[in-house]
């Protein structure tokens, strides 16, 4: 496994495994508890959260499994995020974003006790709010790190100008952004992310790093040539399946992208793993992104 450093406090695993399906998957109790330790087997020693996750669900679910082997706490990092808020038509709201002191603390608080944790190593803002008020949230940053409750502070889906604007204000600078980007979703080559990250030296996280798996769906006809394309180069590698072609893609990058592998099947991680000994050649790499947007590099 490659480990990567965010912070002098916080080095992350390569490959992320994320818990976004865990409540939709069943997994809990000793069945999640051996997904976790599988996932410490194999180097995976970065778990990716969020408060929302399974409607509020999921982070739970983990905390029950952790309860019955505490000591593996000390192996991992735990991410999370918060801001968004669901729905919720008894308490008569709806779907928008909240990143006041009083909802980022209360939030976090809620996130330590699904965990069964008493810190984060690393919490991050979910999405980027229009009506973020960057002090406010500096001032939550400020209280939660000053009581120990977070060690390190990120972002998720933020443009390079909104994470520039929030980062100008904290006391601790910001340490990753999570944005969505793969062979599917290349626009983060071209929209500025993947500069901003390597300017600001701050690795990203990568959601959705397969693209939700259309590409792996014959009925989906738009993505037939970027399948064939995988396919090829699959079988010039010899590697069994795709999905490895499609995470040695986003390794390739300088960028260092750190996939987050949202399956709670144990194969679909290793095949991450798997993809840390892929390596492309440029013209593998390019013809994989010409394949994805459809046209040539001008």
């Amino acid at each position: 496994m490659e480990y990567v450093k965010l912070s002098d406090t916080l080095q992350i695993s390569r490959i992320v495994a994320g818990f976004m399906r865990a409540a939709s998957a069943g997994a809990k109790g000793e069945t999640l508890l051996s997904f976790i330790e599988k996932c410490l087997d194999m180097g995976i020693t970065t778990f990716d959260h969020a408060d929302i996750y399974g409607s509020y669900q999921c982070e739970a679910l983990f905390g029950e499994a952790l309860a019955i082997k505490p000591a593996l706490r000390k192996k991992m990092q735990l991410v999370t995020k918060c801001n968004i808020v669901l729905d919720n038509p008894s308490k008569n709201t709806i779907y928008h974003y909240n990143t006041s002191k009083k909802h980022i603390i209360s939030s976090l608080e809620s996130s330590l006790r699904h965990l069964n944790t008493d810190y984060i190593d690393l919490l991050l803002i979910h999405r980027q709010d229009p009506l973020m008020n960057p002090y406010e949230v500096a001032d939550a940053f400020d209280t939660l790190y000053k009581d120990g409750k977070v060690k390190n502070f990120g972002v998720s889906n933020f443009t390079p100008s909104g994470f520039n604007m929030l980062d100008s204000v904290l006391d601790l600078p910001l340490v990753t952004n999570q944005i969505e980007i793969s062979a599917v979703h290349p626009q983060a080559f071209f929209d500025g992310s993947t500069d901003h990250g390597m300017e600001k030296r701050i690795p990203l996280m990568a959601w959705s790093p397969l693209g939700g798996g259309k590409v792996f769906n014959p009925d989906f006809r738009d993505y037939a040539g970027l399948r064939n394309v995988l396919q090829e180069i699959a079988s010039e590698n010899n590697i069994d399946s795709i999905d490895k072609i499609l995470y040695a893609f986003l390794l390739k990058h300088p960028a260092r992208i750190c996939p987050i592998i949202g399956s709670m099947e144990i194969s679909r991680i290793k095949s991450g793993v798997d993809a840390l000994d892929i390596s492309l050649t440029r013209e593998q790499w390019f013809s994989i992104l010409e394949a994805s947007r459809g046209f040539r590099m001008p």
